[in-house]
């Protein structure tokens, strides 16, 4: 048994009276195990979830009892012809009674209603698909990283091994401007070229596919972790669509790869609150904005794992919407770890000994990763998983596109729709990690059967791969 689990207790057991230590004090020491840290423990999530759900429903859980137990016990007293002729031969109804129990009939019926928050429907999503000049693969990558002449061959060795390992192929996507020898990437105007390109391409299949025109948005939110310029994101896009100018726009930053979940969550909250009916989500990063050209290990990790992209989400929860949804949201929970210092650092930017702007990935990322996930699990498992479910990982998905940050979910969900995966009733589950540090879930239930769409970024490839990436 660990000491953590063992507890001490010094007892006074008084003078012995007797004996060679007579007249002096004596002491036992008593161990006992520690009772938990209820407080700290992640089972105490199933306290909190049942109190929430005996608070919301607690006036139904008290009085359906009741009600059936009464009206059971009457009706069971009753033969079938009793019963009939006691509501139908015996009883008399005047139009007074009838009207005063259907007024408070449509009455409770009608509160029910406004007081259930409205349904979030997510009526489609595109993600940007780079030109095929920016695709890059892992030999082109170290080749490239080479010739810019910002790498030693220690530097270019290690970054060859993160590549080999990191389950990216061979078609993802760089800007180029990374790799120009002598020149320095991270600048305010390549972050706005490359960002200006991802979202502006994204947005546009959206409008076009979803017949939407961007003055109709009511709330636009934009997550791009490392790259926040002024004016934001969000300004960029108001400028460039000319939006109307009592949009609720939000800009988030420094959130990591889970702020795509943090910004679904932001917009919901929006629709709930302000009654806009449509909501616009875009989450990207900036590559080139986060390149490092140091020699420092923790921060060429980036280097090799990330890549660009970007998703634009449109949000709808007006209830005619519903015809033409494909999902509708049902459960967001977020976990956040930032409390603990480790966790706080495990992704962490700064600069390097000779002054060098990076990301530093922490040892720490894959402890810290799971204690969060399972956090998130334990409090989103009840809600939407049957006992009998296992949890299924898979692994591949990054094979394509790479890691693109907080949009990733996406271009997931994306290969689960030009795979055909997607039927009426499912449920999907998206889960990102991110710097904090946070473990981030939003599920969704399709509301009809998701067709293979016409346009997918996977489209001229999805083919190649399996229903169901497992290895």
């Amino acid at each position: 048994m660990a000491r953590e689990e063992l507890s001490t207790e010094i007892v006074n057991r008084g003078v012995e009276p007797s004996g060679p230590d007579a007249g002096s004090p004596t002491f036992s020491v008593r161990v006992r195990r520690r009772l938990p840290d209820f407080l700290q423990s992640v089972n105490l999530k199933y306290v909190r979830l049942g109190y929430h759900y005996l608070l919301s429903h607690g006036v139904y859980l008290a009085t359906i009892p009741v009600i059936v137990l009464v009206c059971g016990a009457e009706v069971g007293s009753l033969s079938r012809d009793e019963l009939w002729r006691k509501v139908w031969d015996e009883a008399t109804y005047d139009l007074a009674t009838v009207l005063a129990f259907l007024a408070v009939l449509a009455f409770t019926i009608s509160v029910y209603i406004m007081s259930r928050p409205r349904p979030i429907y997510l009526i489609d999503f595109a993600t940007y698909k780079p030109a095929d000049e920016l695709k890059v693969s892992k030999a082109e990558f170290i080749e490239l990283a080479r010739k810019s002449g910002k790498f030693d061959e220690e530097s270019l060795a290690f970054q060859a091994r993160l590549l080999a390992k990191s389950g990216i192929g061979d078609e993802s996507y760089m800007p180029r401007c990374v790799f120009q020898p002598d020149a320095n990437c991270a600048t305010m105007k390549e972050g706005r070229a490359e960002a200006s390109a991802a979202m502006f391409a994204a947005l546009d299949e959206l409008f076009d596919k979803c017949r939407v025109r961007p003055k109709d948005v009511g709330v636009l939110v934009v997550n791009c972790s490392l790259f926040n310029p002024t004016p934001s994101l969000s300004a960029m896009i108001v400028n460039h669509y000319k939006m109307r100018g009592n949009i609720l726009s939000y800009n988030l930053g420094g959130m990591g790869c889970s702020a795509g979940v943090i910004s679904i969550d932001l917009a919901r909250d929006m629709l709930q609150a302000s009654g806009a009916g449509l909501a616009v989500v875009v989450s990207t990063e900036a590559v080139s904005f986060t390149w490092y050209a140091g020699k420092r290990r923790s921060m060429l990790i980036p280097n090799a794992f990330f890549r660009a992209g970007a998703a634009a989400v449109l949000l709808s929860n007006r209830r005619r919407d519903f015809r033409r949804a494909k999902y509708q949201l049902e459960h967001v929970v977020r976990t956040h770890k930032g409390a603990d210092d480790r966790a706080f650092r495990s992704v962490y930017q700064e600069e390097d000994e000779q002054r060098i702007k990076g990301l530093s990935i922490s040892r720490d990322l894959v402890e810290v990763g799971g204690h969060a996930l399972k956090t998130n699990i334990t409090t989103l498992g009840p809600l939407v998983l049957p006992f009998s479910e296992q949890l299924l990982f898979f692994a591949g998905v990054l094979f394509r596109f790479g890691n693109t940050s907080s949009s990733s979910i996406w271009y997931e969900l994306a290969y689960l729709e030009a795979k055909g995966r997607v039927r009426r009733g499912d449920r999907v589950w998206q889960l990102a990690f991110g710097s904090g540090f946070k473990c981030n879930s939003a599920v969704w239930r399709a509301v009809r059967r998701v067709r293979r769409p016409s346009r997918s970024p996977w489209l001229d490839c999805v083919d190649q791969y399996p229903a169901r990436m497992d290895a």
